[in-house]
């Protein structure tokens, strides 16, 4: 226990500890459920003694006082993944958006491209080796923990230690911080019917020994629900839900025929409930890893059988995908779509999936002629494998322009299909 008399040494209030921080800095701090809230508040209590202060971060959930007007001038956002925390500021024009894909981030700070003078992480509290735990977003943070200038912890008692490459030694830390409180948890709803027809066409992609990529929502749980009757199913995933833990729990992901990590479900974070929390707790069948591992294409396509779902706003009658933007409106990111689709492209037998209901709200077609004025390119055409809604499956890999834009007719809603034929026409791509 010889650390401990140097953790002791190194706690501070979260005043004291986020004085560190002076004009013109950047500084990076964790998101998803593993925002270090004691230190951001602290910070926004300076406000009035910064100026021109960069905040790195992705995706942030809730109220973040960083956010408010009132801090224009003195913080400004550069989101690597854009939520509902920051979302207003970015397209105010008051925060910034970053372009990137997820794999590429730690780069960011790796290369000096964004050069970090503090970091900000919540963690877990020290095990007997006085080791910290990143807990539930590895995801950038360690890259960032390794090259910023100086490192500040908020050491929660609710965070798990999730096992695999998340640690911090207390020696390598200038302030911690002990706060403890809840983390934020996001409940899975039950999926709807539409839902529920994706994922019932979904199930029909995978087969038994596939290895799974999915998120959060409708889709991905209806996903998971539908998997019984599937044997030795594995997970290598950017985020780890309710709906994986439920599948885990009912015993068809073992991992046992993977070919990257066998036995182990790989993570990069995860999102979800405060029993999702309790089941990663030092849980030797979960391994989270920076999303430099994870997220790499290539590290993905050593997963063989590997099938990657993922969501968009719209796609267009040739497979264009956006899912970042609606029209010029920043929405999220690029996050990790294109690295897991790219993945799943070059994995022996893998099927990269975009998934997405036929309309929006107010009946509003999601499959279009072309994508909306200013709506950003995700995923290329080239990229896209399978598109499914809830009316079938679209395999447009090695399809032409029009063969493409037929297959993607077929699945869009019969209120719709004349007039995206009607349309597909007079741009000449059926005849």
């Amino acid at each position: 226990m010889s650390w401990l008399g140097t953790y002791r040494s190194k706690v501070r209030s979260a005043d004291e500890a986020v004085s560190v921080v002076e004009s013109g800095n950047r500084v990076y701090y964790g998101g998803n459920a593993a925002i270090p809230t004691a230190l951001v508040e602290a910070l926004a209590r300076r406000y009035d003694e910064l100026e021109n202060v960069q905040l790195n971060h992705v995706l942030l959930l809730g109220d973040d006082p960083l956010s408010a007007p009132e801090m224009e001038g003195h913080f400004r956002h550069n989101s690597l993944f854009v939520g509902p925390a920051d979302r207003a500021a970015v397209n105010e024009g008051r925060a910034d958006y970053v372009p990137v894909f997820l794999h590429q981030i730690p780069r960011l700070f790796e290369e000096g491209i964004v050069p970090l003078d503090v970091a900000m992480a919540m963690v877990s509290p020290p095990d007997e080796h006085g080791f910290m735990s990143v807990g539930v977003e590895t995801l950038a943070c360690m890259a960032a923990l390794r090259t910023a200038k100086k490192v500040i912890v908020q050491v929660n008692e609710k965070m798990p230690r999730i096992l695999g490459d998340t640690f911090i030694h207390v020696n390598r830390v200038d302030a911690i911080v002990e706060h403890t409180a809840p983390l934020p948890e996001l409940r899975p709803r039950p999926s709807t019917e539409v839902e529920k027809a994706i994922g019932g066409h979904i199930r029909g992609l995978i087969r038994d020994g596939a290895c799974l990529q999915m998120g959060i929502g409708g889709i991905p749980d209806a996903v998971y629900e539908s998997l019984d009757g599937l044997k030795d199913l594995g997970i290598h995933t950017e985020m780890l839900s309710d709906g994986g833990m439920r599948a885990i729990e009912r015993g068809l992901i073992t991992g046992a025929k993977k070919t990257l990590h066998p036995g182990k479900v790989v993570i990069t974070f995860a999102l979800g409930t405060a029993e999702l929390y309790d089941f990663l707790d030092n849980n030797p069948l979960i391994e989270s890893h920076p999303v430099e591992h994870t997220n790499d294409p290539w590290v993905i396509a050593q997963n063989e059988n590997m099938i990657a779902i993922n969501s968009a706003s719209e796609v267009d009658l040739t497979g264009q995908v956006c899912a970042d933007s609606i029209g010029t409106r920043i929405y999220s990111g690029f996050g990790g779509q294109v690295d897991f689709i790219r993945g799943a492209a070059r994995s022996k037998d893998g099927r990269p999936v975009i998934a997405l209901p036929s309309t929006a709200r107010g009946g509003v077609s999601r499959i279009v002629p072309m994508l909306k004025q200013g709506a950003g390119v995700v995923t290329t055409r080239a990229d896209v494998h399978y598109v499914v809604t809830e009316h079938g499956v679209a395999h447009l890999f090695g399809k032409n322009l029009r063969e493409r834009a037929e297959a993607l007719i077929e699945i869009a809603h019969p209120d719709h299909r004349q007039e995206l034929l009607d349309a597909a026409k007079e741009r000449r791509l059926i005849p």
